[in-house]
């Protein structure tokens, strides 16, 4: 395998269709609700500060558990480049502050763009939001206080896949606050927190023996089958009480066309019993999800235009 390969393998181009998916559902709202205003630029820009700190992330987590011995023998899933020896821990450490400045460098010129008629207050908030968003991407499994191993991997991804990503995407093209956009927020937040509940599930036995005490390990292989149906049913209702609220055509429905795949999903996730039997449907959920930004998508914009 070539360098690049091995970079590229790093990245792991699998999850970032899951990230774009909370860029897609926040600039949709914003089209429909302000479409003279809307920018491309920006649009553009949330969506390349967004694949950076996904591949950020990627890295970190690549570099972290492998610090920490987690990614072993064990381990059901992948195997990570660093596992491999396709990359030493110095080339990931250097990948990992490259894509850190250039994410700030594209998040600085994004904020710049969107807010360049507001006052400065606004400009330094957002700056502070995606300083932390960095922080968070790194921290994951990086350093002592790792908080993928307290249990608290679930509640980042929420805030800053879901509330951060779609809330902050919509008031950055319409510089206002819609409540109401906290609804598909919390959907896409908890999709993504079944991609890593999924992932948790399939690594649960390897993850106890590391020490790496994910909430899957705390409540057991059982309750985590519940608690994933639990974040797919109320990510659906969320969408429903959103269009409820808002309701201006049947259009807004669209993606009601998704439910049949994410049913089949939990359908299939409650019977697994090997853990190993877990991993295709992590690229199945994270697929199902940018699918469901999609259809969201086009629905909120025809439906507004109806």
């Amino acid at each position: 395998m070539s360098k690049l390969q091995s970079w590229l393998y790093a990245f792991r181009l699998r999850t970032l269709p899951l990230a774009f998916s909370s860029i897609i559902t926040g600039n949709a709202m914003a089209f429909a609700d302000q479409r003279e205003s809307f920018k491309t630029t920006v649009l553009v820009l949330c969506l390349v500060t967004t694949l950076l700190l996904q591949i950020l992330s990627n890295l970190a987590n690549d570099y972290g558990d492998s610090e920490k011995g987690t990614d072993n023998e064990d381990r059901i899933g992948p195997k990570r480049a660093v596992q491999q020896g396709l990359l030493s821990f110095q080339e990931i450490k250097l990948g990992i502050i490259i894509t850190g400045l250039l994410s700030f460098i594209m998040g600085v010129g994004l904020i710049y763009e969107a807010n360049k008629s507001l006052e400065i207050g606004y400009s330094i908030f957002f700056l502070l939001l995606g300083l932390a968003a960095i922080a968070a991407a790194i921290k994951y499994t990086v350093g002592k206080s790792a908080y993928g191993y307290q249990g608290l991997g679930d509640v980042f991804v929420l805030l800053f896949f879901g509330l951060v990503g779609v809330c902050g995407s919509y008031f950055l093209q319409t510089h206002e606050i819609n409540l109401a956009t906290l609804l598909p927020a919390f959907t896409i937040g908890v999709f993504a927190s079944g991609v890593l509940n999924l992932n948790n599930m399939r690594d649960h036995i390897s993850d106890a023996k590391a020490g790496k005490n994910t909430l899957v390990v705390k409540i057991g292989l059982t309750k985590a089958k519940q608690y994933h149906t639990a974040l797919i049913v109320s990510g659906f209702v969320s969408a429903l009480i959103y269009v409820i609220l808002v309701f201006a055509s049947t259009m807004q429905l669209f993606f009601i066309l998704s439910i049949p795949l994410f049913r089949k999903h939990v359908v299939t996730a409650m019977h697994i019993d090997e853990p190993r039997d877990f991993d295709p449907l992590l690229k199945q959920l994270a697929l199902s999800t940018f699918l469901f930004s999609i259809l969201f998508a086009i629905g909120v914009i025809v439906g507004s235009v109806g």
